[in-house]
């Protein structure tokens, strides 16, 4: 089955801990993926930049509306994701926990899966 870690962070959390501090979480993170890719847990990962870079996408009557980021009313923003290949439920949040980012913000773990469940 596949799992989803979500790693929600506060949107102003990367200003506040500098580039330094910043790139020492990025190594811990790089090094947690490492060893989900040796255990032959890793499908994917990806770090995402901050909310400054984004843009809100929305159709409505088929016209199309933008929204570019910095979005005010945003709290968190997803900061990057995991994608596992776990057996069950309680095997991806024993790695969520396991997770560095756990101890600076929350991993959510959600199942892949279709839409309408």
């Amino acid at each position: 089955m596949s799992y989803m870690l979500l790693i929600v962070e506060p949107t102003n959390q990367r200003v506040e801990r500098g580039e330094a501090a910043g790139r020492e979480v990025y190594d811990q993170m790089v090094r947690y993926a490492t060893n989900l890719k040796e255990r032959g847990k890793l499908l994917a990962v990806e770090s995402l930049t901050s909310l400054n870079d984004a843009v809100r996408v929305q159709v409505r009557d088929g016209q199309p509306k933008l929204l570019d980021g910095p979005f005010a009313e945003a709290k968190e923003m997803i900061g990057g994701f995991f994608l596992l290949n776990c057996d069950t439920r309680e095997e991806a949040v024993t790695i969520a926990e396991a997770c560095p980012a756990a101890s600076w913000c929350t991993v959510e773990v959600r199942k892949l899966g279709p839409c309408f469940m």
